[in-house]
């Protein structure tokens, strides 16, 4: 309406962020208060779709659903009387404390800073109405309590502080804190009205049933929406990190033969062949200019075909998301895809001419990768662990992921452009690693730590990703740190993807944005010249600046807790976990070179330096 200003968002976050750190089911910090992320079915707005058959099947296999569709979060339109976009989210938590300067002395004489809890219906003019009727300011209370299935709510504080669910809902609570304030035991929820208080770290005993059953609700989803239960509540930290962890998939968007069919075909879907039900549909559709000019040199035929293929049930997937990238990228051509200003993917072999003899034996193709192409899906998330995907890509079709909408037919996606390096091994050089003495002994005492991780975590049925892909996975940290002091990007935006199986063994180095700044050329002008950072990166890895502590590190250790790691620390080979499929972890130095507590067990013989 003319002269009616538009109201701005109360926030504002990157297609990126929804997609990883704030989907739906996630808290996000306002000026005023905090909110939860709605679910699917409140976004609103346009959204581009993004099209890849195989993450596409993929996430009807982890989901169990028939079809699904890639969108791309909304984005907001500031054009004047342009239809509202956005994010709908929800006030969560409801309970607010009083910035208000008070004491509490116990009758020891301990002192305590004391504050009011403030439910939101109770608040006054957004405000706690202090004794002296002034309005004081609110903040979200820091806690709140969820289960492991991703159920969040309010704690009940009244029932915790008087230990009794049937306990009434009368009287000033107050938050009585000693100290700097991040000690629970030194935290005491405390009722005016009867004088009974507890500390805080009651909650945070393990196997605690302190907070009570869980009730299922699921707030992001809908004020009222909940669902059953059997898990019991634990405390959590709105803002810690553990609160929220995204579980995405992603496939690097690979070129076949019908890839230009597949693509003109994209481009009238949703609009005009989605419902053609015949060969006869089809050139009737194609009488339309829109239709005509997307599809221009490709016969009914070919493209009924395509569509049939696109109705038929999701097929059976016989290879896994790494295995076709692999594929692709050990191609006997010199080399995949169009070399096009606009092509997502082009990659070209590389001459290894220049590699230092004693690199060659076990080096097999090194491939320059000038364009590519991510698409990253979220399809869950989970609360207190992260589920990550398996050294295939993959998350495990057993894990139990809290839903992003109540009925759901699509996934938020985004897709980044980029470049990358790839590096392959000799699977015969791998085998033969694998069948020396030395290594066999350093994988058992890696496989010791694993399972003692696996009992500390409750994990059942998980498997040991392997020799390989910890070698292959530590040699690529050590190489982004050695490339990125030349190749213009920042160690923090080079990412990782290792390929660890029978069927391929290599390194993806690759750099991507949601624009076209991942394709400025830096990491390909580096492969040039790859095998010289290589060595440098091999010999980065011989010695930590923690040495001999970092090598000696024994993964089944207890006093350390840091299982998953052999030789590995922030002095060698810790990088920025943006840059990690693995979250850090399943790390060794001593696979890849020989260190001052392990010299045997390298990959990399002394010849390589």
């Amino acid at each position: 309406m003319k002269g009616q200003r538009r109201i701005p968002p109360q926030g504002e976050l990157r297609q990126s962020q929804v997609i990883t750190t704030f989907g739906p089911g996630a808290m996000v910090d306002l000026p005023d208060h905090s909110v939860l992320i709605g679910g699917l079915e409140f976004w609103q707005g346009e959204r581009r779709r993004l099209y890849d058959e195989r993450l596409e099947s993929r996430v009807c296999e982890l989901l169990h659903i028939d079809t699904v569709a890639l969108f791309e979060p909304p984005v907001d339109d500031s054009t004047p009387g342009a239809p509202r976009t956005g994010i709908t989210s929800f006030v969560f938590p409801e309970w607010f404390i009083a910035q208000v300067e008070e004491s509490y002395v116990t009758p020891s004489g301990k002192k305590y800073r004391t504050r009011p809890l403030v439910h939101w219906s109770g608040r006054v003019k957004g405000g706690y109405l202090t004794p002296q009727r002034k309005i004081a300011p609110v903040v979200p209370v820091r806690f709140v309590q969820a289960c492991v299935k991703g159920h969040i709510s309010d704690i009940d504080w009244y029932a915790f502080v008087h230990n009794d669910r049937q306990a009434r809902r009368v009287g000033q609570l107050w938050l009585d804190e000693g100290g700097a304030g991040n000690d629970f035991s030194e935290i005491f929820i405390r009722c005016e009205k009867t004088g009974k208080r507890r500390p805080l770290s009651d909650a945070t005993v393990p196997q605690s049933k302190v907070l009570g059953r869980c009730k299922g609700r699921q707030p992001w989803l809908g004020p009222k929406m909940s669902e059953a239960c059997e898990e019991y509540n634990r405390l959590l930290v709105r803002s810690a990190s553990n609160a929220y962890f995204g579980q995405t998939l992603s496939v690097i968007a690979i070129p076949d033969q019908d890839a230009a069919l597949k693509e003109a075909v994209d481009h009238v879907y949703d609009d005009f062949l989605q419902y053609c039900e015949s060969l006869r549909d089809v050139t009737r559709e194609r009488r339309k200019q829109k239709v005509a000019v997307a599809l221009e040199g490709f016969s009914d035929e070919a493209v009924w075909a395509e569509l049939s293929r696109r109705n038929e049930p999701t097929p059976t997937r016989k290879k896994s998301i790494k295995q076709v990238e692999i594929e692709t990228l050990l191609s006997q051509r010199e080399s995949v895809g169009e070399d096009t200003p606009h092509g997502d993917f082009y990659a070209r072999t590389r001459s290894m001419e220049g590699v230092p003899r004693g690199l060659a034996p076990l080096l097999g193709r090194i491939v320059l990768v000038h364009r590519m192409r991510e698409i990253l899906a979220q399809v869950g998330f989970t609360r207190f662990e992260a589920s990550m995907p398996d050294i295939d890509g993959e998350l495990d079709l057993d894990i139990e992921l809290a839903p992003l909408a109540r009925e759901l037919s699509w996934v938020p996606a985004v897709e980044n452009k980029g470049e990358g390096i790839f590096l392959s091994f000799e699977e015969q050089a791998i085998q033969a690693w694998l069948d020396r003495g030395p290594v066999r002994r350093r994988g058992r005492e890696l496989e010791d730590g694993f399972n003692r991780w696996c009992e500390r975590k409750h994990i059942e049925d998980a498997s040991f990703p392997g020799l390989p892909y910890i070698m292959l996975h530590s040699l690529a940290h050590l190489l982004i740190t050695a490339v990125s002091l030349e190749c213009g990007y920042a160690a923090s935006s080079i990412r990782e993807r290792v390929y660890g199986r029978s069927y391929g063994y290599g390194i993806l180095l690759y750099t991507g944005t949601a624009g076209s700044e991942g394709t400025l050329g830096g990491l390909v002008q580096i492969g040039n010249s790859i095998e010289h950072h290589l060595v440098r990166a091999l010999e980065m890895g011989r010695l930590c600046s923690n040495d001999p502590v970092c090598a000696q590190h024994s993964p089944a250790s207890f006093h350390e807790e840091r299982f998953l790691h052999g030789a590995a620390c922030h002095g060698c080979l810790l990088i920025a976990e943006t840059c990690c499929e693995r979250r850090n972890e399943f790390l060794d130095r001593a696979l890849v070179v020989p260190t001052v507590s392990t010299p045997g067990a390298a990959f990399f013989p002394d010849s390589c330096f």
